[in-house]
């Protein structure tokens, strides 16, 4: 049964669950009901559904991604140095940690061992969830694997170390691999889902600090190969290939593929449980999100050259550039001859509904959803795409990587539409210079696999394009400064019309001076609605008035909240870089 028709139900037990609301100091109300209640698996499954809602990412979370991959016509704050040190809140919240650690206490309660320890392994894997995204936010942060009254000493304690806590992390996440089942469940965590997670922690915590100087990276390293290899192995999982269009299509659809999926957010119209996906993505007031060129430029030809070692690649017009590309491309945004899931009219790309030409189609299905408040389809969180990418890449920065590491992994996903196989030697002997480039690519890459860890991230931008992932790839890569470079869109010559997918019919005048007489849907005033490069010609500018900007000094890291410092009488210490006027 899925997890959120069971909304109700969990609405009905919210009076057992805990409500501090963001406090750690305040004993769970339901103190009363330990005695009688996680006594039956019904009991605790209710409790527990609760930890899906609070932590698992939203719809918005996952295809909601601005930082260098999309750009929307307001940028985020994190990449136009706006940030500011909160009084309170800022993702610095333990109140789900604390409803964790209560059903932890509490569970010897349960009189079936091994319902108690499957929902154990399912409290720790929620745990080590939450710790993680509290460590790639702020670093340092106090562990506490109990409930704290209000006159427990830890609750004023500083922040523990990153080794202390991931190395927590880690336990937690292996005693939930040992016993949470293996059967899989698209709606429910089960054993891969936690093998998964491993693999995103070990491949996360391995980077972060080999790249900002972190002893311990090869630990981690070792422990995203280890459970990406178990999950590749054992799972049953495969890469979804049916169709034409196999790669859109895992995205496209109402329920999850259960081939390729490990755990997905379930959404159901029947029940409202719906989100903005198509909204956003085809309309001119959820933020016109484009995918921006300099991604755009990283997808190879379809017989695996590099786009940009094509003379003149800077300069094609959007037909041109889109041809003979990566078909994830064409599977990506909309390309020439692009027709809406279950239409038979070809559409352009709207510069209505985005910003840089590059119209993104990822989940988008039939029109009817494209209204306010009427996507539907299921949301990937964890899949065996991402598994394999985990694999590659944390081997390759390991320096154990073979080519038969990659057919087993990266070569998969580029079997799945046909593109050529990344050849290990190749890659190591000719670096792309796109991705060695300070403005375009990765600079810090070094070493004598320096080409295949480029192609590995060149896969992992393309393969994860807006699933969530691409802002904490630049952190752990400790790439920020890529944030700072102009975010542009498709290239126009001069004034004119335009046939955008080359099906001869006109799909946008841009014009100075006086609007000339046309018959095309869409029509952009230079300098006024659309700004270009080189004023009369370029590529479209898409923030002109916004400065992007990262410190890197304190900018991988969010800043503490002023009420917890305050709190704790700066036990809990502010970040680098960030002063908040406390003189602690």
């Amino acid at each position: 049964m899925k997890i959120l028709i069971r909304i109700l139900a969990i609405v009905g037990f919210i009076t057992f669950t805990a409500s501090c609301d963001e406090q750690l100091d305040v004993f769970p109300k339901d103190k009363l009901y330990a005695d009688s209640f996680f006594k039956t698996e019904n009991e605790i499954r209710l409790y527990s559904n609760n930890f899906y809602i609070d932590l698992l990412p939203s719809a918005s979370s996952i295809y909601g991604e601005g930082a260098d991959l999309v750009v929307l016509s307001t940028p985020e704050e994190e990449v136009t140095g706006q940030r500011t040190i909160p009084a309170s809140g800022g993702g610095w919240n333990f109140s789900t940690l604390r409803d964790i650690n209560f059903y932890l206490q509490n569970s010897h309660r349960v009189k079936d061992e091994s319902v108690k320890l499957k929902y154990d392994g399912l409290a720790k894997f929620f745990r080590a969830y939450f710790y993680f995204d509290k460590v790639k936010r702020f670093g340092d942060v106090p562990w506490y694997n109990k409930v704290l009254g209000s006159t427990d000493p830890e609750l004023y304690k500083p922040r523990d170390s990153r080794q202390l806590v991931m190395d927590s992390v880690i336990n937690d996440i292996d005693f939930a691999i040992q016993n949470l089942p293996a059967e899989k469940n698209l709606y429910h965590v089960t054993k891969w889902t936690a093998l998964a997670l491993k693999s995103r922690i070990g491949l996360f915590e391995g980077t972060f600090r080999k790249y900002h100087g972190i002893e311990g990276y090869e630990q981690f390293l070792d422990y995203a190969i280890e459970a990406s290899e178990e999950l590749m192995t054992n799972s049953g999982y495969t890469v979804y290939k049916t169709g034409s269009t196999p790669y859109m299509d895992l995205f496209a659809s109402i329920d999850a593929n259960s081939t390729e999926v490990i755990l997905a957010r379930d959404y159901d119209a029947t029940l409202s449980l719906i989100h903005n996906v198509q909204n956003y993505q085809n309309t001119s007031s959820m933020g016109k999100p484009g995918l921006a060129k300099s991604i755009v430029n990283t997808y190879l030809m379809a017989d695996g050259s590099r786009f940009t070692d094509i003379p003149g690649y800077e300069t094609m017009l959007f037909s041109q550039e889109c041809a003979s590309r990566d078909p994830r491309l064409a599977q990506t945004i909309r390309t020439p001859g692009y027709k809406r899931k279950g239409a038979t009219t070809v559409v352009s790309p709207n510069l209505a509904s985005t910003m840089t030409g590059y119209h993104l189609i990822k989940y988008t299905m039939e029109s009817v959803y494209d209204d306010y408040n009427k996507s539907c389809i299921d949301m990937p969180i964890f899949r065996l795409g991402e598994v394999l990418l985990n694999y590659a890449e944390a081997k390759a920065e390991r320096g154990t990587l073979t080519q038969t590491d990659l057919d087993n992994s990266v070569n998969l996903l580029r079997n799945r539409v046909n593109m050529p196989n990344l050849i290990m030697a190749d890659a190591n002997a000719n670096p792309d210079p796109y991705l060695t480039s300070a403005e375009t690519g990765y600079p810090n890459v070094s070493g004598t696999n320096t080409g295949v860890i480029l192609e590995i991230r060149r896969e992992r931008t393309i393969e994860l394009i807006v699933e969530g992932h691409r802002y904490y790839d630049i952190i752990r890569w400790k790439c920020g400064k890529r944030f700072e470079k102009p975010m542009l869109g498709i290239y126009f010559p001069g004034p004119g019309t335009y046939d955008l997918d080359n099906n001869g019919k006109k799909d946008v005048c841009l014009y100075e001076g006086d609007k000339p007489a046309a018959f095309v849907p869409l029509f952009l005033k230079i300098g006024q609605d659309i700004t270009l490069s080189e004023g009369n010609k370029g590529f479209i500018i898409c923030h002109s008035l916004n400065q992007r900007v990262w410190d890197e000094s304190k900018d991988y890291f969010y800043p503490i909240p002023i009420k917890d410092r305050t709190l704790t009488e700066g036990a809990i210490s502010q970040n680098p870089g960030w002063n908040d006027g406390l003189n602690y």
